[in-house]
């Protein structure tokens, strides 16, 4: 679970985190890091979509910088996979509560911008 969220830092099940980061159900990958920094692209979800999980949370940095284009979208879709987009600190928020519900799922936040 996320333990807590601010600009540049995120904690996840005891650890603290400063660089943007993937969780998976069984890991964390503290070297996310996408082809273009601020435009979330297929290509950079090749390890997501191998997880398949029911549902992909993308965090967008705090202001919402980062885009997730619509590329990305549908190939989410195609993958069979939910996506939520949002705000860093609502997409933890929506992290928590769905893997509480019971769901997998797979986030990818950018911590910054």
């Amino acid at each position: 679970m996320i333990e807590g969220y601010a600009f540049g830092r995120v904690a996840i099940d005891g650890t603290t985190y400063t660089s943007d980061v993937i969780i998976y159900p069984d890991h964390v990958d503290a070297s996310w890091w996408r082809l273009e920094g601020h435009r979330l692209q297929p290509e950079d979800l090749t390890e997501v979509f191998a997880a398949e999980p029911d549902v992909l949370v993308v965090g967008q940095g705090k202001p919402g910088l980062m885009r997730v284009p619509e590329a990305t979208r549908k190939a989410v879709a195609e993958q069979g996979i939910d996506l939520v987009v949002a705000k860093t600190p609502e997409a933890c928020r929506r992290y928590n509560e769905l893997v509480s519900k019971g769901k997998k799922v797979v986030a990818a936040f950018h911590l910054t911008c």
